[in-house]
């Protein structure tokens, strides 16, 4: 928003200080110790302990509910347990948000946690538009007071108000645009719903670079926590409509729409898919009920989808070849930690790198990475490796916010856990994504979601592999898709593929994260299912599903 939103953020604050004179003074001055309800209670409630009964959170949610229905900021963040910050939030919502004719109708409470409608009008300039909602709050026993006070969060005044949001109403940020896969056809939240997100970034990023003008609306505001900056607005309602700029990614909608399909059937999952020969990414899909885009954002370990550029550093550094050995014992121990294997994986002293990769072997990365035997390794090792051939952790430019994946120099036991994706490697489907096209091309092409020659971005450069290596890494691939771990996933996909699958332990959970990674031709997909067991069980059918499409 560019204007009139200090002005009116400032006088609806002074307005609602002095509609509250009195009552709302008390609270000013009560409520400091966000521990006050302003309701004058007697010495005794204040020795009241436990939860609240019935009636106590039916006395105060009705009280905050009156306050904020006639604008009484103060009143309402005093019956609250953090009044300090509840006022700023309300006192905004009529000020800067220009939230006005407020109707709060409280539904059946269920113990102390009480659900409600709201109906409200934005009105800006001489433009109105209505507003509803649904949200919910929780009765709390104040520590220091015993008074009953609703447990304060920003989701209680609006559910997509998160620690460090407003409410805002003016001129949008960004003008609006109309963004566009490949072959020019538009892409909305309507067709595919975990695409929203993602437009809202592209949005604030090229919002003024897509040759459009802004309309008015009521947004959230977000800022990010860790820098105190702007994070980009979500719109709510729009007033007045602003003239849509058009801008052109490298998303495919046939590839798109498996992607969401396919993320749909499980829970906490994300799929990104691109294409190896130009590095564009043609399908992001995130399946999560927090929003989050995981599939370009998270930052967990990968489990053994590592291991292909693990062997891509045994390779390159002469340690083995596919064909060379990598002995698949029970257990194998790195400066007294122990590595086992999957249950039931029987041990092969005689296995080649391509069965101990294709079987996903832990215990002969393990042995193979530790550097004895005057092997050429050391700590460093798989970090070079992943950053200067698979262009992981070069600040990669994409188009919107991303994470381009962390292989750190280990040492300890964590330089064995990384070489199988665990200890302190973190990566997410896009990096995943890329490793695999690296790895059947031998060429890293940093990934993209919008083309770089729109704002003269600068996409990131690794040395990529040799020839041989390629070669090598992809033929493992191949087997592990068609006689491997892989193998019931990619059951029925014709053409040249390739996969590689991965289970990720999470600690405090009994289930680890699923992992697979794989390619059909000029297609190379991963996802990530969080708690979904092994690589082939949940990520596995994902990829397999986006695979299908063919690119």
């Amino acid at each position: 928003m560019r204007n009139g939103v200090k002005a009116a953020m400032v006088g609806g604050v002074f307005a609602v200080m002095v509609g509250g004179a009195g009552y709302g003074a008390y609270n000013i001055v009560g409520a400091v110790s966000g521990d006050g309800d302003g309701s004058g209670s007697s010495a005794a409630g204040a020795e009241r302990t436990g939860p609240p009964s019935a009636d106590e959170v039916r006395e105060t949610s009705g009280k905050f509910f009156a306050a904020w229905e006639r604008g009484d900021a103060a009143a309402a963040a005093g019956l609250t347990d953090n009044a300090e910050v509840a006022r700023v939030l309300l006192a905004d919502y009529a000020g800067q948000a220009h939230i006005g004719k407020v109707k709060v109708t409280p539904g059946t409470a269920t113990g102390t946690t009480v659900p409600f409608s709201v109906a409200a009008t934005v009105s800006y300039e001489g433009k109105s538009k209505p507003l509803a909602y649904r949200s919910e709050l929780a009765v709390v026993r104040g520590r220091t007071t015993g008074r009953a006070l609703v447990d304060w969060r920003p989701s209680v005044l609006h559910p997509d108000l998160k620690t460090g949001d407003t409410l805002v109403t003016g001129e949008s940020a960004s003008p609006p645009i109309e963004a566009v896969d490949r072959d020019g056809v538009v892409l909305t939240k309507e067709e595919y719903p975990s695409l929203g997100p993602v437009l809202d970034a592209l949005r604030d990023r090229y919002g003024d670079k897509a040759g459009g003008s802004p309309g008015v609306e009521l947004a959230v505001r977000h800022t990010d926590e860790g820098t105190g900056e702007d994070a980009g607005d979500t719109p709510l309602v729009t007033l007045a409509e602003g003239r849509a700029g058009r801008l052109r990614t490298t998303i495919g909608v046939g590839v798109q729409a498996a992607a969401e399909k396919a993320a749909e059937q499980y829970a906490q999952s994300s799929v990104i898919a691109v294409k190896p020969s130009t590095g564009e990414v043609l399908a992001v899909a995130n399946h999560r009920e927090d929003g989050f885009n995981a599939a370009f954002q998270g930052k967990v370990a990968p489990g053994s989808t590592m291991k292909i550029v693990t062997a891509a550093t045994l390779i390159d550094n002469g340690v083995t070849t596919m064909n060379g050995p990598a002995p698949c014992p029970a257990t194998a121990t790195w400066q007294s930690q122990m590595f086992k294997n999957l249950t039931g994986m029987e041990p092969d002293e005689g296995a080649t790198l391509a069965d101990s990769f294709t079987r996903s072997c832990n215990t002969a990365f393990v042995k193979l990475i530790d550097g004895s035997d005057e092997r050429p390794l050391t700590d460093e090792s798989l970090s070079t490796e992943a950053r200067e051939r698979f262009g992981l952790g070069k600040d990669w430019k994409t188009g919107i916010v991303s994470f381009d994946g962390s292989v750190p120099a280990s040492g300890g036991p964590d330089r064995a856990a990384n070489a199988i994706g665990q200890g302190e490697v973190q990566m997410n489907p896009l990096n995943m994504a890329s490793v695999t096209a690296t790895a059947i091309t031998g060429t890293f092409r940093q990934p993209y979601l919008v083309p770089p020659k729109l704002d003269g971005r600068r996409l990131a450069t690794a040395r990529g592999l040799p020839s041989g290596t390629a070669a090598q890494l992809k033929q493992m691939m191949r087997l592990t898709a068609t006689s491997g771990t892989g193998a019931r996933a990619m059951a029925g996909l014709g053409g040249d593929i390739g996969a590689k699958t991965g289970s990720a332990d999470v600690d405090g959970e009994e289930m680890s994260d699923s992992w697979f990674t794989g390619f059909r031709g000029d297609l190379a997909v991963a996802a990530m299912v969080e708690r979904g067991g092994h690589g082939g069980d949940a990520a596995g059918p994902i990829v397999a599903a986006v695979l299908r499409t063919g690119g």
